[in-house]
């Protein structure tokens, strides 16, 4: 994280700031044993173990926004109020998922090599594509998806987006449509997910649902690895039954041996390492946020 946003704390509280606690679980629970307050990403396993080790923690702060790695019911029971770093790294989201859009669309940023060489691939990378005109397909409408379409319209797309939890009276379907699964993953010129990983999405774009998306679609996933079957969307883009992807999270995360071997050889495909929401701007945003957050409740507590 931003360490200056530690600086917020104050003379009144004692920080211990330590990366390397989330790889030195002992360390970690010896640390937690006098702790009001914990600050994690995304690696930190809360669960009962941690809340045990715990006994006086108030508030967990999340730097970012997704809440798998935290067991939410055991932090409830304990009292423990857990706090992301909601809207802080939108704008990168935002930023990413048009830039790969923008990139795999045009196919014409690959080109060093060939032009060192002195070739001149003036035909084959003149055939790419633009943006304007196309639908770009929403999986999941919250605040980034949002976010996501108000670009997306900048750049005279067609937005349609996929939310059975968000009502159809909500300003935000203003210029947007709602539609149902199957009709967006048949309308989609480029699909961006946008929804968390539970027991209801994990899975929820495999084989079958890839199949029903036109081969000249693009899928982006900034979202959550599980959602997607890996060896599926592999196999559409090997076969042409998908133009292209952009993944930036994974089902195993950092990717081992047999994790990255899945993707390779596999064409039109980026891969990243789970930073679409993570940028200089963003990390100073999401700091110092999440240290608001957490003396916000600090506070109420009386501590």
């Amino acid at each position: 994280m931003d360490e200056a946003a530690l600086q917020k704390f104050g003379p009144a509280f004692q920080v211990i700031y330590d990366p390397s606690l989330v790889d030195d679980e002992e360390r970690l629970f010896q640390k937690l044993a006098d702790a009001d307050a914990l600050i994690v990403r995304n690696r930190t396993q809360v669960g009962a173990r941690l809340l045990d080790a715990a006994p006086n923690l108030r508030v967990i702060g999340r730097l970012g926004v997704g809440l798998e790695n935290i067991d939410l019911g055991a932090c409830a029971k304990r009292g423990v109020s857990v706090r992301p770093a909601t809207g802080a790294n939108t704008q990168s989201v935002v930023e990413y998922v048009l830039g790969a859009m923008l990139v795999l669309r045009r196919g014409a940023y690959t080109s060093n090599q060939e032009m060192l060489d002195g070739n001149w691939p003036r035909t084959a990378l003149g055939a790419g594509g633009e943006v304007q005109g196309l639908t770009l397909g929403l999986l999941g409408y919250g605040e980034i998806a949002q976010a996501v379409a108000q670009v997306g319209l900048a750049f005279g797309m067609k937005i349609i987006a996929f939310d059975p939890y968000l009502a159809d009276t909500d300003p935000a379907w203003t210029h947007v449509q709602s539609c149902g699964l199957e009709d967006l993953l048949a309308r989609a010129d480029v699909m961006s997910l946008h929804v968390p990983f539970t027991d209801a999405t994990a899975g929820l774009i495999g084989a079958s649902e890839l199949s029903k998306m036109k081969s000249s679609a693009l899928l982006i996933n900034t979202a959550r690895g599980e959602i997607v079957d890996e060896p599926a969307l592999v196999s559409a883009l090997k076969s042409g039954r998908l133009t292209g992807a952009a993944i930036d999270v994974f089902a195993k995360e950092p990717l081992d041996h047999a994790a990255a071997a899945v993707f390779k050889d596999c064409p039109n495909l980026i891969l990243t390492p789970h930073i679409a929401g993570v940028t200089r701007q963003a990390n100073v945003r999401v700091s110092h946020v999440t240290v608001e957050n957490v003396l916000k409740v600090l506070a109420k507590e009386g501590v």
